[in-house]
């Protein structure tokens, strides 16, 4: 690993873009936010695409629904209570909705923990759920406790992991009962203003209506067009899913929630109850997936990685960090089959590829020309080809792929018109030579590989 992580994905950024745009346009995506940070700081923020039906290009200031990244935020603030002493994990939320208990909820006995952790057997949105058609409104005080009243508890507590919005909304509630002033109002005061966010917000803002990117419908059945798709406001869902925000932002929201040694907004002991597996997701007795206190735990390669995804009518989002390297990743899109989190976990094997060879490349001969004077996009019937330099190495890539791993390629420089494949494992990956073309004027005409000609297309 190298001894300067930062600096060295710092140098991979212009890659990572163009690999962004070529995932983007081969997916046929509307529009694609990106933030990458490494070390505290910022090393990649990019937009491509447009942000709407009529083609406006889409900026890294637009803002997207973010959905159910709110539960990070709402843990975070809960969490900030209980170290601050005002607040208890093991509190039954019942102590802070008192309508539950007076209305006989068996839900009123759930903790807020459990809620956290989505352990309180809690419907997910309750048996009308059409504002996640943007047919509806989404629910309001009354109409949230009229719904939990009504039959919100589906499973026992603690039987099972059961995603729900209700159970962050009642969280919400809660929030405002402690600290006296409204759910967003809390958030504001105690994360975005500490943190310096300006386009972060915990629910809909329609005084900003230009800023945001336009939702879009998926392709379906061979259609060539999406449909734009419009706003809304999530009342008291807003602590599950009303938050709007931008990548950067979100990706600095991340660093100081959830990266171990970043105390601004919680204590690293705090930040470890919130990264402690709290549920194991299964289906059909398999698991699929872990859940914490208000955040996803995944594995990316070597990786142990924290945070979550967000799912909103044209809009899909995802962030990732890693608590112990400090590194973050955010990807948001303007479709609702967006592909964040495939992009996502590219982004983040690029990352190690650039801070970790993936097989052993002798030293070029003293007078090889230089990595970059190899560097290029070549195409031929089979595809596409990346010559690209990561971590000061030469690498091959096949840009078009879901996964950039599998078919990726270190490169030896054997002489100014030679490369040749490690020997390892792997597509092709048996040693044999590339051979290149050059211009006149030094670059790279085409390269042959396995027989095959790529030409340049740069």
């Amino acid at each position: 690993m190298t001894t300067d992580p930062t600096a060295t994905i710092r140098d991979a950024a212009t890659y990572l873009r163009t690999w962004l745009e070529s995932q983007a346009a081969h997916r046929r995506v509307p529009g694609v936010q990106v933030a990458v940070r490494s070390g505290g700081e910022p090393v990649l923020s990019a937009a491509v695409g447009v942000a709407d039906a009529a083609g406006t290009p889409l900026t890294p200031e637009h803002l997207f629904h973010v959905a159910s990244h709110s539960k990070t935020f709402t843990a975070t603030v809960v969490l900030q209570l209980v170290e601050a002493g005002r607040m208890r994990l093991d509190d039954p939320i019942g102590v802070h909705v008192p309508e539950l208990a007076d209305g006989g909820s068996p839900l009123a006995q759930a903790t807020v923990r459990e809620l956290l952790g989505h352990q309180a057997g809690v419907t997910r949105d309750g048996t009308h759920a059409d504002f996640w058609q943007l047919e509806a409104p989404f629910p309001d005080r009354a109409a949230l406790v009229a719904a939990v009243l009504g039959g919100g508890a589906v499973h026992g507590r603690n039987e099972r992991f059961k995603y729900s919005n209700v159970g962050y909304a009642l969280v919400g509630l809660a929030v405002e009962a402690v600290t006296g002033v409204p759910y967003a109002e809390h958030v504001r005061r105690a994360v975005l203003e500490p943190l310096g966010l300006t386009r972060t917000g915990a629910d809909h803002d329609p005084g900003r209506a230009g800023e945001y990117a336009a939702g879009h419908t998926a392709l379906l059945l061979g259609e060539r067009t999406r449909r734009p798709l419009g706003h809304a406001r999530t009342g008291a869902y807003a602590p599950a899913t009303g938050f709007f925000s931008t990548a950067e932002e979100l990706s600095a929201f991340a660093e100081a929630a959830l990266v171990h040694g970043d105390e601004r907004l919680l204590s690293t002991v705090a930040q470890r109850i919130m990264q402690r597996l709290e549920s194991e997701v299964t289906a059909y007795g398999t698991e699929i997936g872990r859940y914490g206190l208000g955040v996803d735990l995944s594995t990316v390669g070597d990786r142990k990685l924290v945070g979550h995804s967000g799912g909103w009518p044209g809009h899909i989002t995802l962030t990732l960090a890693d608590p112990a390297a400090g590194l973050v990743v955010s990807v948001l899109t303007n479709a609702i089959d967006g592909p964040a989190q495939e992009l996502a976990h590219g982004l983040v094997k690029l990352v190690d590829a650039a801070l970790q060879p993936r097989a052993t490349v002798p030293s070029p001969p003293v007078d090889a020309p230089p990595p970059h004077s190899f560097t290029g996009r070549f195409a031929g019937l089979w595809g596409v080809l990346d010559v690209v330099e990561l971590g000061g190495r030469l690498v091959l890539v096949r840009p078009t792929a879901p996964d950039p791993l599998p078919g990726m390629e270190e490169l030896q420089i054997v002489a100014a018109d030679t490369l040749r494949v490690a020997p390892e494992p792997g597509f092709g990956g048996t040693g044999e030579a590339v051979h290149l073309e050059r211009a006149p004027d030094g670059s790279v005409r085409s390269l042959r590989l396995a027989g095959v000609t790529h030409r340049s297309i740069e």
